[in-house]
């Protein structure tokens, strides 16, 4: 009995939680969840679904769950697909002599759910149920689809999502909520509201990690920005050294010919034509070396694309616009290396180009 009054009492903090909050002058929306996006965290569930049969043995309905409050996904800005958000209504209270880990009656899925397991069939009004085995009772009644959205990590693919009732489904586990409030004002003013209503409701309650959404996807990308920031820098190093070294080769081998070059301009050749010539070796070198490098790269990516997609976000392995800009930076370099040797070696006196070693 004290456990069951206890629930009461948590129930109708968060009723007059959202009560308060909605109150606040430049709060259009509040929405609460016990499980925050984007952070990692993770509420997962075996599952038996109306109709559906598992194609294998031992590969049972499984699905990422979160309890949630009404205007949850409008204050989120998450279109629904097909049927209705939670209401009040569905928050139905504790009886007496009721079970407190009793299931929800009703349920919202995401797409990539009603894709896997109602293709072709309209899963409103369908029903799901806690549990894998043969007898489990699917009690809770499908009311709404919601479009797909990021769960744990936005590098994470979106996984199948079943959504409750956060009053009504036994209230088990929520020692802490997310509150997520949209404002039609700047951040700042309303946290510091937020945080003071719920003192005055409650002083023992603490409230923490309080940002905005913005914040909250750049702290779920900070592993990935600083990876980001390394690769960066050793890119830009080994750039920087592949081009030093470049130059210095396609230096080394123009200068090489300068003897070459004085015995054309003795013969007759044109300051001009003996440049052309030294340009077209350049640039045969450079295309022999771009026929080369480019497949290789992209044949050691495919060895190792799986590493490499590990530590990258928002870019291919293959990337086509960045392979691009490194052959172009490299032939530039080596387009500078041949030119400059040339131009110097056609500006020494034929004599001293026919001594030269």
């Amino acid at each position: 009995m004290a456990q069951r009054i206890q629930h009461r009492a948590v129930q109708s903090f968060y009723q007059r939680l959202t009560e308060e909050l909605r109150a606040i002058p430049g709060i259009r929306s509040v929405g609460l969840a016990t499980t925050r996006r984007l952070d990692g965290d993770e509420w997962d569930s075996f599952l038996t679904v109306e109709g559906y049969s598992a194609p294998e043995r031992g590969n049972p309905v499984q699905g990422y769950m979160d309890k949630i409050s009404p205007d949850y996904f409008a204050t989120l800005g998450v279109p629904m697909i097909s049927g209705r958000e939670f209401t009040s209504s569905d928050d139905r209270p504790f009886k007496t002599g009721e079970d407190l880990d009793a299931a929800a009656s009703v349920a919202i899925i995401n797409e990539s759910f009603a894709r896997h397991y109602f293709p072709g069939r309209n899963p409103i009004g369908r029903h799901i149920g806690f549990g894998s085995d043969p007898g489990t009772k699917t009690n809770m009644e499908i009311i709404g689809v919601v479009k797909d959205f990021k769960y744990i990590g936005l590098r994470d693919e979106i996984p199948d999502q079943v959504f409750l009732p956060y009053l009504e489904t036994g209230f088990t586990g929520q020692s802490h909520m997310t509150v997520y409030f949209r404002t039609a004002v700047g951040p700042a003013p309303v946290m510091l509201a937020a945080r003071q209503k719920v003192h005055e409701l409650d002083a023992n309650i603490p409230v923490v990690a309080m940002r905005t959404t913005e914040e909250q996807i750049s702290e779920s990308l900070a592993t990935e920005r600083m990876i980001a920031s390394l690769s960066s820098v050793f890119g830009l190093l080994a750039t920087l050294l592949a081009t030093i070294g470049l130059y210095g080769v396609m230096s080394y081998a123009v200068a090489r010919r300068t003897r070459e070059i004085g015995i054309h301009v003795v013969l007759g050749a044109s300051p001009s034509s003996v440049l052309k010539m030294v340009m077209h070796e350049v640039l045969f070198l450079i295309g022999v070396g771009l026929a080369v490098g480019i497949p290789a790269s992209i044949a050691a990516v495919r060895l190792g694309g799986h590493w490499i997609s590990a530590i990258l976000f928002g870019v291919l392995p293959t990337d086509a616009p960045t392979i691009a800009l490194a052959a172009l930076l490299m032939g530039t370099v080596a387009l500078l290396a041949g030119y400059f040797p040339a131009r110097r070696a056609m500006r020494v006196d034929p004599m001293v180009a026919l001594r030269y070693e």
